[in-house]
């Protein structure tokens, strides 16, 4: 297992009026407490900072932080070499939080993860030692080439932002967000995530390659160092907590609920679909709409905004039946169809 916590050195400027006065101990007046920036603002500045690394990538970079802000973990899936790590840490960097990774292999066991007693023989009693579990960002890089077992220890945390430790409830951060990555076409010494841990996740994507232009341009941004070295912190904890609360408080109509629940009981009864979306794709798919409507600065949710994260949110929450996926049916194909099936409320 590898553990990497990133530390953030927060620099503090004070600016001053000429002839403003100073505080009683000579310091100058801290701006930063007097003034919160807009919840929108704080999306716009973790985003443009992500975009000096992950250039090319506007929608994921969205997406992304979209599941951040309305409560819910990514899937990435992609190929080799396309950043998905990269993103990962981009996102760490921005925001002055803790951030850990951990490499899963199959010798990787739950206690890695969620952390172990240890005997202290001078006190003669047993510690808790925390796992990288407890920190505000989790990486789960390969997560599929853990066993089962281990990949089961994160579904209480994803799904109840705690963990059950030797009779023990445990609970995490009030910021717990897991970005988990696997690799589409190794499937030698991997382990298929299973169905209800899969349900976890409220959105799975891919970053795709860029353009050339863009991929010339990230060659020239690393010709002495990483783009990741010269990013600062540019949001804090409170500000990402206030970016969630405002999200909550986006409207969503009666008629968009409605038309939310009839696209994921659609997908239940769609031909060739063996497991169609739970619940649960319904609660992920309002939430996640909330958060881009606030990315746009809207009040209220559109169906524009659905049908932008629909195929995320439900897709790999889908199981084709053997004969579907012979004829070369995709999860993707099937939740396109049910768009264009399902009216739009007028």
């Amino acid at each position: 297992m590898i553990a990497q916590p990133l530390e953030h050195e927060a620099k503090r400027v004070f600016l001053v009026e000429p002839g403003a006065p100073a505080h009683a101990n000579g310091s100058a007046p801290n701006t930063m407490q007097s003034s919160q920036p807009h919840p929108r603002d704080t999306y716009n500045k973790i985003a443009a900072t992500i975009q000096k690394v992950m250039r090319g990538h506007k929608n994921p970079i969205r997406h992304l932080l979209a599941a951040m802000a309305s409560g819910g973990h990514v899937l990435l899936e992609d190929y080799p070499g396309t950043g998905k790590t990269t993103l990962a840490k981009a996102l760490a960097r921005a925001i002055d939080s803790d951030f850990k990774r951990v490499q899963f292999t199959p010798d990787l066991l739950p206690s890695d993860i969620l952390g172990v007693s240890v005997f202290n023989q001078r006190s003669q009693n047993f510690s808790f030692h925390e796992g990288p579990v407890f920190t505000n960002i989790l990486l789960a890089d390969e997560i599929n080439r853990a066993s089962p077992r281990t990949q089961s220890a994160l579904l209480e945390a994803m799904g109840e932002s705690q963990v059950s430790v030797e009779g023990m409830r445990r609970s995490l951060p009030q910021l717990f967000f897991v970005i988990a990555t696997q690799n589409p076409i190794e499937f030698r010494g991997t382990y298929p995530l299973p169905e209800a841990q899969m349900d976890r996740f409220a959105m799975q994507f891919s970053l795709g390659y860029v353009s050339v232009e863009d991929e010339v341009a990230v060659l020239s941004a690393q010709l002495h160092n990483h783009p990741l070295e010269n990013i600062e912190p540019c949001a804090h904890l409170e500000e990402v907590m206030q970016l969630r609360e405002a999200v909550q408080r986006v409207r969503v109509s009666e008629e968009l609920k409605n038309y939310i629940v009839k696209l994921v009981t659609s997908t239940r009864t769609a031909p060739g679909v063996q497991l169609g979306a739970s619940a649960r794709a319904s609660i992920a798919l309002m939430k996640l709409t909330q958060a881009l409507a606030l990315f746009d600065g809207e009040e209220f949710v559109s169906p524009e905004h659905i049908h932008e994260i629909a195929v995320p949110v439900m897709a790999h929450r889908l199981v084709l039946d053997p004969q579907a996926k012979f004829s070369g049916a995709t999860a993707r194909q099937v939740v396109e169809d049910v768009l264009k099936r399902v009216p739009v409320p007028a």
